[in-house]
């Protein structure tokens, strides 16, 4: 990957995308220091620190810690990552969606259009809940204008974030939402460095489990990098066809079918219903529904951390396989290569070939389920049986190195076309 950077720094054209990616993602980092107008920072802060259910670590994930300090962009991409899933799932549902996706590049800029009013939406509630109710103690003023100031504020910087990743897609080097994800989390890796030397400085951490955790750490990511590369090729073949005088068809592909088809979507599903309750709790403090909640199904608590590990288990294993159906559908996808002539050699078109592919889908899917599990699960039994406050947990792992990957093909693509441009002419 370094080579590809090397590479593609001494070609005029890519050099200025990276130099402007490089330059939005700076004021992405700027903004996330900016504190809110009318808010107690310290008091938000405090709070953080007195909170052992990890309620915030999801928000702050996202933010690269912008919501702990909560600045102008707190509430960071979430708002858009829930607006673009609901239109995902409302373009399978609603068939008037479905239409509009299939009509090509004007389709997709509607639907751009509907995601981006569902995030203002979205960014909107959230911001009233966030102030209004999580964090109303931290309000300096709490008349109606000054509430609207913080809301209209954490809104409008979801909103610039939403087309900042837009600029970034369209005038720089990858997904721009993605990027800036990818900058939050990365900014995180410092403050979990400096964390881990000051209790390996006061003897809390021996240096033999800093090296076995360096191992583990190499060993897991070359996981998640064999993981999300992984792919089960399904050959197909085209028969010829003849079409006046001409002949079509007779060429061989495959069908790529990833082990890890819905990426980290179920690993974040299932932790914002698993922190629900916890969430609940905060504003009920104090009562028996709070207690129960704190004991048996906070990952702080006693036996509730093993409750909360194997529901989090069960929970990221269905939404990978519903997220999967929703994203692939085996019977669509057969319909259409028996349309186009193709067939799947010593298969059957049509119904064989749609219970051939949900069959192959349902067993490596099986895999890549298990492989999210274990690594969204990981961290929270490490911090279980060891004093390592892992900063950089298996969420944000597959996250990164799934960015950093996508990124790496994206500039060798464009590598590739600029190669082939003399040859093209």
């Amino acid at each position: 990957m370094l080579t590809t950077l090397k590479n593609a720094w001494k070609i005029p054209d890519l050099r200025r995308r990276i130099v402007f990616t490089l330059m939005m993602l700076l004021v992405f980092r700027l903004g996330s220091v900016i504190p809110v107008p009318g808010m107690k920072v310290e008091v938000i802060q405090q709070m953080f620190g007195n909170s052992e259910s990890g309620l915030f670590d999801l928000f702050n994930l996202f933010s690269g810690g912008a919501f702990g300090k909560f600045t102008i962009f707190a509430l960071s991409i979430t708002p858009y990552i829930t607006a673009s899933i609901i239109m995902q799932l409302l373009t399978i549902a609603i068939p008037s969606l479905e239409v509009l996706a299939r009509e090509g590049e004007e389709g997709r800029k509607k639907i751009a259009q509907y995601t981006r009013y569902g995030t203002v939406i979205l960014a909107l509630v959230q911001a009233t809940g966030v102030s209004v109710g999580l964090f109303r103690q931290a309000l300096i003023d709490t008349s109606f204008w000054s509430v609207a100031v913080v809301v209209v504020t954490l809104t409008a910087g979801t909103a610039f974030l939403m087309w900042l990743g837009e600029q970034i897609t369209e005038n720089g080097i990858g997904n721009g939402i993605s990027l800036i994800i990818f900058t939050g989390i990365v900014s995180r890796i410092p403050l979990g460095i400096a964390q881990t030397y000051a209790k390996w400085d006061a003897n809390e951490i021996s240096i033999i489990s800093l090296v076995i955790f360096a191992v583990l750490a190499v060993f897991v990511i070359a996981g998640v990098v064999a993981i999300q590369q992984g792919t089960r090729k399904i050959p197909v073949q085209y028969a010829k066809r003849v079409v006046g005088r001409k002949m079509y068809g007779g060429h061989s592909t495959h069908i790529p079918l990833k082990v890890n088809q819905s990426g980290v979507i179920p690993v974040i599903f299932a932790v914002s219903l698993l922190q629900f309750p916890l969430t609940l709790t905060y504003f009920f403090q104090g009562g028996a529904f709070s207690a129960f909640v704190q004991k048996w199904l906070s990952p702080a608590g006693s036996p509730g951390v093993w409750i909360y590990s194997v529901l989090n288990i069960l929970l990221i294993i269905f939404f990978t396989y519903f997220y999967t159906a929703v994203t692939f559908n085996p019977v669509e996808v057969a319909d259409n290569m028996k349309k186009q002539g193709g067939f799947i050699p010593g298969i059957r078109p049509g119904k064989p070939t749609a219970e051939y592919l949900n069959r192959v889908l349902t067993r490596i899917t099986l895999a890549g389920a298990i492989f999210l599990a274990v690594i969204a699960v990981m961290p929270t039994l490490v911090m279980q049986f060891t004093n390592f406050n892992m900063q950089f947990g298996g969420t944000s792992l597959l996250i990164v190195v799934g960015v950093a990957l996508e990124t790496s093909k994206q500039i060798e693509n464009q590598m590739m076309m600029r190669h082939y441009q003399g040859f093209l002419k």
